[in-house]
C-alpha cells in the first residue's frame, strides 16, 4: 500500500469521478484506475461502485476513507514537522535594524539564537524604517526592529519594545532648559537637529507640526541619537529626540518634554504573519531579551 494510493482513492472518493480525480492530482485517469485496482487488490476488497456514472464508494469503501485520510494528514504532518526541523538546522534569516539604533538585547537575541541553532545563516541589515517596513511586507527581511510614529504598521505582526513621548533637549544654559513647559511652537523658534524623513521620531514631529500649521527649521539631519545629541551640545540647534535617548545625555544637556505632541515614538520588531519556524524561534529569544 502506498501513498499514493491512498490519495488518488480519496480524490476519487471526494470527486465521485475517475476523470475529476485525474485532473486534480495531475496524472492520467487510467493511472489512476491502475493504481486503486491495486489498492483494492491489496486490501482483498472493492472500494467503489462503478456501475453508475457517478462513482460511489462501497461498505468497504466508507470504512476505508475515514482511515485513508487519517493517514494522509499524518503523513503531512510529518512531512511538516521535518520541514520545520530542516529550517532550524540549514534555515536563513534576514535581519533589519533602524539606522543609528543599538539595541543590546536585540543583539542578545541573535546570539542566543545562534548559540541554539549554529546552522541557521544570519543576516543583519541597517536601513531607515519606511524601508525596512517594505522590505518585510515583500518577504526580502524577516524581522525588522523600526521606529514608527503612534502605531505599528498594518498588516504587519508586532512587538513593541518602547513607547514615549518626544523631548527637546539642549544645553543647561538654553532658553528652553529655563522654561518649565515646552510646547511645539517654542520650538519653531529655534533651529532644530533630528532624524531624517523615514523615521519614527520624524514622522511624529512631522505629523505634529503639520496639525498645528508649523514649519519648523530643520537644521541638521542625523541618524543616530548620539550624533543629534553632540550636535545640539555644540549649539548648532535644537535636538528633538525621544525620552531615553535624552536620558543618555543628561550630563551635558537638558530634557524637556513637548507638552502639545502627544502621540508617542514605538520602538518595535515587525514581522510577517506566517509559519517560519526559525522566525518562530528568534522572536521567543527576542521577547525573551527584552523582557
Amino acid at each position: 500500500m502506498e501513498m499514493r494510493q491512498l490519495e488518488y482513492f480519496v480524490a476519487v472518493a471526494e470527486e465521485q469521478n475517475f476523470t475529476r480525480a485525474a485532473e486534480r492530482v495531475h496524472i492520467s485517469q487510467s493511472g489512476v484506475s491502475a493504481q486503486i485496482r491495486q489498492l483494492e487488490r491489496e486490501l482483498g476488497a472493492e472500494l467503489f461502485d462503478r456501475s453508475a456514472r457517478t462513482v460511489t464508494l462501497t461498505v468497504a469503501g466508507k470504512a476505508a476513507l475515514e482511515h485513508a485520510r487519517a493517514a494522509l494528514a499524518s503523513a503531512g504532518t510529518m512531512g511538516q514537522a521535518v520541514a520545520e526541523v530542516n529550517q532550524l538546522v540549514r534555515g536563513r534569516l534576514a535581519i533589519g535594524m533602524v539606522i543609528g539604533c543599538t539595541v543590546t538585547p536585540l543583539f542578545d537575541a541573535l546570539a542566543a539564537f545562534h548559540t541554539a541553532h549554529p546552522g541557521v545563516e544570519l543576516s543583519l541589515l541597517e536601513d531607515n524604517s519606511d524601508r525596512l517596513v517594505e522590505g518585510v511586507r515583500r518577504g526580502d527581511t524577516d524581522l525588522a526592529l523600526i521606529g514608527a510614529a503612534d502605531t505599528v504598521p498594518e498588516g504587519l505582526a508586532a512587538h513593541t519594545i518602547i513607547d514615549e513621548r518626544l523631548v527637546v533637549a539642549v544645553p543647561h544654559t538654553h532658553p528652553l532648559a529655563r522654561q518649565r513647559r515646552v510646547r511645539l511652537r517654542d520650538l519653531t523658534e529655534h533651529p532644530l537637529v533630528c532624524m531624517p524623513p523615514g523615521t519614527g521620531l520624524r514622522a511624529v514631529l512631522d505629523a505634529a507640526c503639520a496639525a498645528q500649521g508649523l514649519r519648523p527649521a530643520i537644521a541638521l539631519e542625523a541618524s543616530a541619537a548620539d550624533a543629534i545629541a553632540a550636535l545640539a551640545g555644540r549649539g548648532l540647534g535644537v535636538a528633538v529626540l525621544s525620552e531615553s535617548m535624552a536620558a543618555g545625555h543628561q550630563d551635558r544637556l537638558t530634557a524637556r518634554r513637548i507638552d502639545d505632541v502627544d502621540p508617542p515614538a514605538l520602538l518595535a520588531l515587525v514581522w510577517k504573519p506566517g509559519h517560519n519556524p526559525a522566525l518562530r524561534e528568534l522572536l521567543t529569544h527576542a521577547r525573551e531579551a527584552f523582557g
